[in-house]
């Protein structure tokens, strides 16, 4: 078995994610077969990873599909062994190893992490063989003692496994003494002996000024600190792990295209909007509930949803259906993607309700389409081409249900020679279910010139490579790297 060390939180959003990425490049600079694992993961942002032995794919979280790209592998299902999808504020579609497990409301899951548990032992022993260490991402805090006993995503995981945990305090929120300190306390002296030390993260300015801090935690705990890492600049041009971020996105300066993207409930993939963020004339704009959506927006792209139906309602309810009638009737653009292609049609029907009680809904009717959600999930990466610019794509697709309609004989790509999407008459409206079509950058360059504003220039993907050099770059500056991948066991 390869060794690992653990990466848990002293909360949720500290920084985690970019941490393990940043921690497997640099292991992978180091020369070590490095992999990601994260045992349990709630995100709405997916990937498609490969399932060993299935020539099918499934569902990962997105933060470790990125993960896998700075150990430089292929991503597979059991870097994340137990995806959660929430659907509502109380229930959640629960994925095992790649695949749909079914449905839980939050009482009812906690019950079930007893048997998930062997699903990711299973998938913990796959993702260490033949590798040099795995880097481990925990879920929210170790603190949530009123969760422990049932615990898989971070000390009831690290004590079953034998693994060491770094912990790591958000000093950017405020209070990270209290947190660390807080977290010492609150353990039991089992889960206490599992951590090895702690690191502060999203420190802004002169590091020297938290001595004090450090001297006090050591006070308080007796744990090493590993270091203090600096405001991560280059995090910003990584794909976000969930919507949590979505909370805190402010526009930036005004260019050439404001793009503007409703905010919705249940928001999926949002990460497609990422490469247009990227572009020097593109302002993306992420549109909370209760704002409009505004007036000079050239573009308006309604991205996935876990739950269309209900992300539809609220659509109306906000208001949102009456100002993309307005956008389109001054003839801007329009595209949706997953689950914003269904919402642009004239109807989505739920007959087995698979999303919720609503079995039916009216659409926004700006696609002459109708859409049937159906119990078979489509789990694929993709290779396709664009059918208004003739120019490739890659990506991939993660959805339920069916689309058809006279829109559909207009495509808007063709996957695996098959049609995908489709196109208002007058070419203002798109919809695709691809996932990832804005990274292609050939692609792009071409949408952005028939929106009026020069694209391209922008290699995407290496972007994101650049971005974990940086990252790693970063951390064996101010971290103890040494010691922290020899302390793995």
């Amino acid at each position: 078995m390869a060794k690992a060390i653990m990466l848990q939180g002293t909360g949720s959003d500290v920084g985690k994610t970019v941490l393990v990425a940043g921690l497997c490049r640099a292991a992978k600079k180091r020369g070590l077969k490095v992999r990601p694992f994260k045992p349990q993961n709630m995100s709405n942002n997916a990937a498609v990873a490969d399932i060993p032995g299935d020539s099918g794919g499934g569902e990962i979280g997105r933060a470790q599909w990125l993960q896998a790209i700075a150990c430089g592998v292929a991503p597979t299902v059991h870097m994340n062994p137990v995806l959660l999808k929430p659907q509502t504020d109380v229930g959640a579609q629960v994925v095992v190893q790649g695949k749909v497990f079914g449905e839980a409301r939050a009482r009812d899951y906690q019950a079930l992490k007893g048997r998930l548990m062997d699903a990711v032992l299973d998938s913990w022993a796959k993702v260490g063989e033949g590798a040099d260490l795995v880097i481990v991402e925990g879920a929210g805090s170790p603190a949530e003692i009123n969760l422990r006993s049932r615990d898989i995503a971070n000390m009831g995981f690290a004590t079953r496994a034998g693994v060491p945990v770094v912990l790591v305090g958000d000093i950017d929120r405020g209070g990270v003494i209290a947190s660390v300190a807080g977290t010492h306390l609150l353990l039991p002296e089992e889960d206490r002996r599992m951590i090895v030390g702690y690191l502060i993260n999203k420190f802004r300015g002169d590091v020297s000024l938290f001595d004090d801090g450090i001297e006090a935690i050591d006070t308080f705990t007796g744990w090493r600190c590993f270091g203090v890492v600096p405001w991560l600049k280059a995090a910003a041009r990584l794909p976000s792990e969930d919507s949590v971020v979505l909370e805190r996105l402010a526009s930036g300066e005004k260019r050439a295209l404001k793009i503007a993207v409703p905010v919705l409930s249940r928001i999926a993939n949002f990460d497609d909007l990422d490469p247009l963020k990227a572009e020097p004339q593109v302002e993306v704009v992420f549109v909370p509930p209760g704002e409009r959506l505004p007036e000079d927006a050239g573009l308006v792209v309604i991205p996935g949803s876990k739950s269309t139906i209900g992300d539809l309602l609220k659509f109306r309810e906000n208001g949102w259906d009456r100002d993309l009638a307005a956008h389109r009737k001054r003839g801007g653009q329009i595209v949706g993607i997953c689950g914003g292609f269904q919402m642009l049609g004239h109807i989505v029907r739920d007959p087995d309700g698979i999303e919720g009680s609503v079995t039916e809904t009216q659409g926004l009717g700006l696609l002459d389409v109708e859409t049937v959600m159906e119990p078979e999930k489509t789990v694929r990466n993709v290779s396709a081409r664009s059918v208004p610019f003739d120019l490739p794509l890659d990506g991939y697709e993660i959805h339920l249900g069916r689309t058809t309609g006279p829109d559909t004989l207009r495509p808007s790509a063709v996957i695996n020679g098959i049609d995908d999407g489709a196109v208002s008459a007058d070419g203002k409206v798109l919809g695709t279910y691809m996932h990832g079509l804005f990274s292609a950058d050939a692609f792009r360059a071409k949408f952005l010139e028939s929106l009026g504003v020069k694209g391209g220039g922008i290699d995407y993907r290496a972007e994101v490579e650049g971005a974990l050099d940086e990252i790693a770059a970063e951390l064996e500056t101010h971290l103890d790297c040494d010691t922290i991948f020899g302390l793995a066991c």
